[in-house]
């Protein structure tokens, strides 16, 4: 018994850290849930190989085309993926986990867990949401400008440079939600 109520203790005086965890496992969960089911959806007739991934690939090669590059991308053949094509050159897939719709939903899970007022919280998801999916079409566009231009560096910049340009970018938000959107308690 005497157990019991110790546990009772111990849930009592990690209240906080329990709701938060709660929250975050939840909407991660719930998020990843639902995004699972829209990979389940046959896009491959007009948004191959998803609809994100697909409109991910069109701007970065807006961007590159932009940027004074010659660039397209065409259906992979054998995989769900979009072969990306730099001044005529073969330089990556996109495939669905370009698309940093993982990386968003992240940051939407650790959002949420340390809410605000809701119209707060979901202001910031939604200018957070934007910005992402933003930089990650200006991330793909330059690493593959750089595995172009340096072509003995496309191991560091695909597997190092530009995964830590994007899990920093969220890593600032996320500070940046806890400086001003989480209400300081008094």
């Amino acid at each position: 018994m005497n157990r019991i109520f110790a546990m009772i203790k111990i849930l009592k005086k990690n209240k906080a850290v329990l709701k938060f965890l709660g929250l975050f496992g939840g909407s991660y969960l719930l998020l990843s849930y639902g995004y699972n089911q829209y990979l389940n959806l046959d896009f491959s007739e007009k948004y191959y190989p998803d609809w994100v991934t697909h409109w991910v690939t069109k701007q970065s090669l807006s961007l590159t085309q932009f940027l004074g590059y010659d660039a397209h991308a065409v259906p992979h053949p054998y995989e769900a993926s979009m072969k990306y094509f730099v001044e005529g050159e073969y330089l990556a897939r996109i495939v669905e986990g370009c698309n940093a719709v993982a990386v968003i939903i992240l940051f939407i899970a650790f959002v949420i867990a340390f809410h605000a007022q809701w119209l707060k919280t979901i202001a910031f998801i939604l200018l957070g949401l934007v910005f992402i999916y933003l930089l990650n079409v200006l991330r793909i566009s330059l690493l593959c400008i750089g595995m172009y231009e340096y072509p003995e560096y496309q191991r560091v910049l695909h597997d190092i440079v530009f995964p830590g340009f994007i899990y920093g970018v969220v890593f600032v938000l996320w500070l940046l939600w806890m400086r001003i959107g989480v209400e300081k308690k008094k």
